[in-house]
């Protein structure tokens, strides 16, 4: 029975390790697609479309033995899902691919890193947690907090120089005549918008997770909810995608690297839903 409980907690950290992981190896990947050109609006349309496909008829059958008394088409259900589908997909998605567009997937990656300080903070301004400075678990809260964001300060302000530029027909020499500090590959001119963005969707997803919390208390079909809110914000994405991209050849997808990336974004996507909200709802 001891064994037993211990793989139960160990499963939701692992799922979400594995998560990480896929979302890391994906995320240099979009890099290289941003870069030769794709967009990054068309790219968030054409992943979440495909995605709400598989995921629909997938969350039916992951509870299909399963009964609740509310109906997710409730008019106050219906608002949650349209507000997580707003944070949660249209905001979220597009300012990230947007801000790694100016950025790097470095930062990315830094950025995401302060979804639970954030997360924590609104939750304090919105009343669903309170400040006890005697409480040990308050304080290491706090205390991550300030040392996450202050990392992520240093991550998006201070720069060193490239590791080996393109010009460089010595970079053994090269590196020996830099000073060691932190170092990039390559700078964008708007690395600091991009941590603009970001930051903007690491707020806008941290709000996303606040409103989830309570959608799922009140309709525990986890992988039904997350079906519906994909459906609606796809719909705003490609909304708001039409008059971004008005050029119909942004959005002819050639059978290259961008429809591989597409492809695999969308069974990440699909085949990670499960352990997310597995996880999420053990937890």
């Amino acid at each position: 029975m001891e064994v037993k409980v211990r793989r139960d907690e160990l499963v939701p950290f692992v799922a979400m390790a594995i998560m990480e992981a896929c979302t890391i190896a994906l995320t240099i990947m979009a890099k290289t697609a941003l870069t030769g050109g794709m967009s990054p609006f068309v790219f968030v349309v054409y992943t979440n479309a495909f995605g709400s496909i598989l995921l629909l008829p997938f969350s039916f059958f992951f509870h299909r033995n399963e009964r609740t008394e509310q109906s997710i088409f409730s008019w106050q259900l219906l608002v949650r899902v349209f507000f997580l589908g707003f944070t949660g997909i249209f905001m979220f998605q597009n300012l990230t691919f947007v801000g790694l567009r100016f950025s790097s997937p470095i930062v990315v990656c830094a950025m995401g890193l302060q979804i639970p300080s954030f997360s924590f903070l609104l939750s304090i301004l919105l009343g669903k947690s309170k400040l006890d400075w005697r409480n040990t678990s308050t304080r290491a809260k706090l205390m991550g907090t300030i040392i996450s964001i202050s990392g992520a300060f240093v991550e998006d302000l201070y720069k060193g120089p490239f590791i080996r530029p393109a010009s460089s027909a010595s970079p053994t020499r090269f590196l020996k005549s830099v000073p060691k500090l932190l170092v990039y590959y390559n700078l964008p001119d708007n690395w600091f918008l991009g941590c603009i963005f970001l930051a903007a969707a690491v707020f806008s997803v941290s709000l996303f997770n606040v409103v989830q919390t309570g959608t799922v208390k009140k309709y525990p079909h986890v992988m039904k909810v997350a079906s519906f809110y994909s459906i609606v914000g796809t719909i705003q994405c490609l909304i708001f995608s039409l008059f971004m991209e008005s050029d119909l050849s942004a959005w002819k997808i050639q059978p290259n690297f961008d429809l591989y990336l597409i492809i695999a974004t969308v069974i990440k996507s699909t085949f990670l839903y499960s352990m997310h909200f597995t996880s999420f709802e053990s937890k």
